[in-house]
């Protein structure tokens, strides 16, 4: 990748790659899921063996800006992101999940933004009570890109069950965030 040049897109995932192993730790576990017409998304797995903290973060949603998925060009500035889940113990079964929310740019035209209220209206994983995701602020910060292309969001993709999808579209996301800090809610009890 030339600095300030063109920015393709397998460059845009190898800097984002780096990034996050940058922030996460040594080389992640990875997974691909390819989806009709779209590029593969992959996602990587990192464990925390301290803290039994597992972090499931896409790779392949910022390889394009997000916007009109029928459009000729893409708007280079347009926003670009990934997706971080984390769970306590890590859990099977959700990486096919994670990846269907990454792809919705590229398949759907969907921009994603903090706030956002994403419901898959199944189980994000087998027996799991939580059907969605509310995008949270980042965790870690922005992956920057050369010239004019944005840099990469990589959003908290925080499981949501019907209830609190339900209280997301009715009072909002920082307020379900305040009411789970209020409750002492630890959002990466996979079992919450």
């Amino acid at each position: 990748m030339l600095p300030g040049g063109p920015t393709s897109s397998s460059d845009v995932l190898s800097v984002v790659r780096a990034h996050l192993i940058e922030h996460h730790g040594p080389e992640p576990q990875e997974a691909s899921v390819t989806f009709l017409g779209a590029s593969p998304i992959r996602i990587l797995r990192f464990v925390d063996i301290e803290s039994g903290v597992v972090r499931y973060v896409s790779l392949g949603c910022s390889a394009e800006p997000m916007g009109d998925p029928s459009a000729l060009v893409p708007d280079p500035t347009a926003p670009r992101a990934e997706l971080s889940l984390i769970l306590r113990g890590g859990v099977d079964g959700l990486v096919r999940a994670l990846a269907v929310l990454a792809a919705a740019p590229a398949v759907e035209g969907l921009v994603l933004s903090e706030g956002a209220l994403i419901d898959l209206g199944e189980p994000l994983w087998p027996g799991a009570s939580f059907t969605g995701v509310v995008l949270r602020a980042p965790e870690i910060p922005d992956v920057p890109l050369p010239g004019d292309a944005a840099p990469v969001t990589v959003f908290r993709a925080v499981p949501v069950t019907h209830t609190e999808a339900a209280w997301v579209r009715m009072k909002g996301a920082a307020e379900l965030e305040e009411a789970w800090a209020e409750a002492g809610i630890d959002v990466t009890d996979p079992g919450r």
